[in-house]
């Protein structure tokens, strides 16, 4: 874990070059260091050896989905208790309740709304 003294450090976890940028100019303008995967594979290796703060887990993803990645995570002592914030563009009521059913820590939507982003984030890294 973090250190007072250091930022927290977040991973994204992206397949969209423009949603990857648009998270990490965010992030790091308000002071988070980033880490990031393109892959759900990529983001449980990334995950596992580096065991951020927080992941910022897209849903559709190459290889596993953001679903099968959050099962493997917390099938892993080692990252089980990082907080994993779905961020999807899959706003259905029923595509919301698999969200939350499959254990997620919060919910963002795409297109990301600036405020309500950095208010999740802020929310699940409080204290780092």
């Amino acid at each position: 874990m973090s250190d007072a003294g250091t930022a927290a450090r977040i991973l994204i976890v992206e397949d969209n070059d423009k949603n990857m940028k648009l998270a990490r100019d965010i992030l790091q303008a308000q002071g988070y260091a980033t880490l990031e995967a393109v892959t759900g594979e990529e983001g449980v290796r990334l995950a596992r050896e580096h065991v951020p703060d927080l992941v910022l887990m897209d849903i559709q993803l190459p290889g596993i989905n953001g679903i099968e990645a959050l099962r493997q995570l917390r099938a892993d002592a080692a990252t089980a208790a990082i907080p994993v914030v779905a961020v999807t563009a899959s706003v259905m009521q029923t595509d919301r309740r698999e969200i939350t059913a499959a254990g997620f820590d919060g919910y963002i939507g795409k297109p990301i709304s600036l405020k309500p982003f950095i208010e999740t984030v802020r929310g699940h890294v409080k204290g780092k």
